[in-house]
């Protein structure tokens, strides 16, 4: 007889360092489908894995329904090939969008560091003026 662990919501939230309510909120947009036992829900393995994978593409950067998307794949078609081509893409949407920020911001960086170094320099010039 084989037995399958199973977890609470507060010992899923523990072990993730999220509160429960963020497990409800990722089981209302359809991300976890826990068993009910009442008002109790019972999350399996298949459950863990998903809410450790919500977090990771959340890390980086992907929204739920992405993540939706490719867990929608994955029990539709376990075939890993079109996964691999989905998440490739999505990849490759991620990079193009994070080195438009990072431009940005390299160009932010050097429109601070330019007007820094013109209101030093006046600040100086202001100060010498006083003593004069």
């Amino acid at each position: 007889m084989t037995t399958t662990t199973t977890y609470s919501i507060g010992e899923l939230a523990k072990e993730f360092d999220i509160t429960p309510r963020s497990i409800r909120f990722y089981e209302e947009q359809g991300l976890l489908e826990p068993e009910r036992n009442g008002q109790v829900r019972i999350y399996h393995n298949k459950d863990r894995v998903r809410l450790k994978l919500i977090l990771r593409g959340k890390r980086l950067g992907f929204s739920l329904a992405e993540t939706k998307t490719l867990f929608n794949l994955y029990d539709s078609d376990q075939n890993s090939k079109s996964q691999n081509q989905l998440v490739l893409e999505m990849i490759t949407d991620k990079r193009a969008v994070l080195t438009q920020q990072l431009e940005d911001i390299h160009m932010l960086m050097n429109e601070l560091d330019d007007l820094e170094e013109r209101c030093r320099a006046e600040l100086e010039q202001q100060l010498r003026g006083k003593l004069a």
